[in-house]
């Protein structure tokens, strides 16, 4: 893994243009570390140990998007703070609250699992996300306002390949931890890799320049020209309400999937991070395969691939709840198609939404969906985690288990929603393309593409590479 690291980390020799930001390649990949841990699976799988219901997992979960708007309101510090003082701050402070479940694992395994210590795990995600809001409100202007134009291009892809690395690294880690070791003490040590990933990303944050100060931002001019957005109608307003719907219906399935097979079906956690590898995979291979030829094909097509294998997947976890329809073979097949099809929206939306936008209102439109897309998701993670929170009478010896009925209804609104998505979507224009806007570039969004939109918050007009809030 070090000599892959070598190749992709430019140098003088390599690529001096890039040289000077290799830190920030450093960066992503530290971050990589955490997030894969503190905001995703295994956090879903500590949360069910402790003896978490669906809820109180969901809402841990859901944190992350319905936190979003922070970082529009976050904005107003930047020219207080810059760039790189408010990044610092945010991605800093979010190191401490992960000493938190760095201690609850060990206590957990000597004196046992206590309700207080989902509470102090649900305390720890809150604050975490809340800081992270904070440091994401300048993070990606600031890579933009001190990247070189001619080498944003090389620098996303060796972000997005850098990523790809940790997250086969830290997945892989976390299955064999798993496997080999009881489990409190496995979660202590990936708990441990995250802390040294955040560790690190901050390290490699503080190597980089400073970019210019910005302007001051009025947020009530922004919210003054919202609803205009909302009340006019245009290709944008019905493609925001077919965005806002898909994560309403498809952002459910990842922690909750997990939480049931670990609950309810009682496969091991190393199994189910091995299905995350393969969800993983399959969204690398995915937006590897379907990239380039997007500009061909264009990009309502990708997106309607999506929605076609959402309603395949809701079909495959409604046999599976039902008659354990496919085994693990089918569970394998699933998870890689999850990841496909999460990789082909992400494909499809970066080059469909600047086509639906012009150059002046990019900024306020490209914010609109990424903050409305987050809360729907994070919105319906908390709602179907009350509802998914099974019966005593059907709890065994009070282990935490998920309503087979309400988690059939889940999966039955995914093939639903998604069918009823597909129609809407293949009405609206194929390629407006107004004025040649180039693809949006979010660097390794689709490594998560159920969070990338949380990016476009802060985004900067791809078409002249100035900044967004001017």
């Amino acid at each position: 893994m070090v000599s892959m690291l070598n190749r992709l980390l430019p140098d003088s020799r390599t690529d001096p243009e890039l040289a000077p930001f290799r830190s920030g390649l450093l960066f992503g990949f530290f971050n990589t570390l955490t997030w894969q841990i503190a905001l995703g699976t295994p956090l879903v799988l500590f949360a069910e140990q402790l003896g978490a219901t669906t809820f109180q997992a969901g809402l841990a979960y859901s944190f992350v998007f319905l936190l979003t708007p922070v970082q529009v309101l976050a904005t107003v510090l930047l020219p207080r703070f810059g760039y790189k003082g408010l990044t610092l701050g945010g991605w800093g402070l979010r190191s401490y609250l992960l000493l938190i479940p760095l201690v609850l694992a060990p206590w957990a395994a000597m004196r046992g699992a206590q309700p207080w210590m989902i509470t102090a795990l649900i305390g720890s995600c809150f604050g975490f996300c809340l800081l992270r809001a904070v440091g994401m409100a300048a993070s990606l202007p600031w890579f933009f306002a001190i990247l070189p134009a001619s080498a944003r291009g090389r620098y996303f892809a060796n972000d997005y390949l850098l990523s790809g690395v940790a997250s086969v690294f830290t997945l892989l880690a976390c299955a064999g931890l798993f496997s080999l070791l009881p489990i409190y003490t496995a979660l202590f040590l990936q708990y441990l890799i995250s802390l040294i990933g955040s560790v690190g990303a901050y390290a490699s944050l503080r190597k980089l320049p400073d970019g210019p100060v910005p302007d001051p931002i009025s947020l009530r001019s922004v919210a003054a020209d919202l609803p205009g957005y909302l009340r006019r109608p245009s290709t944008f307003r019905s493609y925001l309400a077919v965005t806002v719907v898909c994560y309403f219906c498809t952002t459910p399935l990842a922690p909750f999937t997990a939480y049931h097979l670990k609950a309810t079906v009682g496969l091991a956690p190393g199994l189910i991070m091995l299905f995350e590898v393969m969800r993983y995979a399959g969204g690398v291979l995915g937006a590897a395969a379907l990239r380039r030829r997007v500009d061909t094909l264009g990009a309502r097509p990708f997106l309607l691939s999506a929605l076609g294998a959402y309603v395949v997947l809701g079909f495959y976890w409604l046999g599976y709840v039902r008659v354990n329809w496919g085994g693990s073979l089918g569970l394998v097949a699933a998870y890689f198609l999850f990841g496909a099809a999460n990789a082909c929206w992400m494909v499809g939306n970066l080059n469909y939404l600047p086509k639906i936008t012009t150059a002046e209102n990019r900024t306020i439109t490209v914010t609109l969906q990424g903050a409305l897309a987050s809360m729907a998701g994070g919105i319906s993670v908390t709602a179907w985690g009350f509802i998914l929170r099974s019966v005593p009478d059907d709890m065994q010896a009070g282990v935490p288990a998920t309503d087979p009925i309400a988690l059939q209804a889940m999966f039955g609104v995914v093939v639903a929603g998604s069918a009823c998505l597909s129609w809407w979507l293949s009405r609206l224009p194929a390629e407006p393309n107004a004025d040649g806007a180039e693809p949006l570039m979010i660097g390794n969004a689709l490594l998560r593409p159920h969070r990338a939109l949380g990016y476009l918050v802060n985004v900067i007009d791809p078409r002249t590479g100035s900044k967004t809030r001017e």
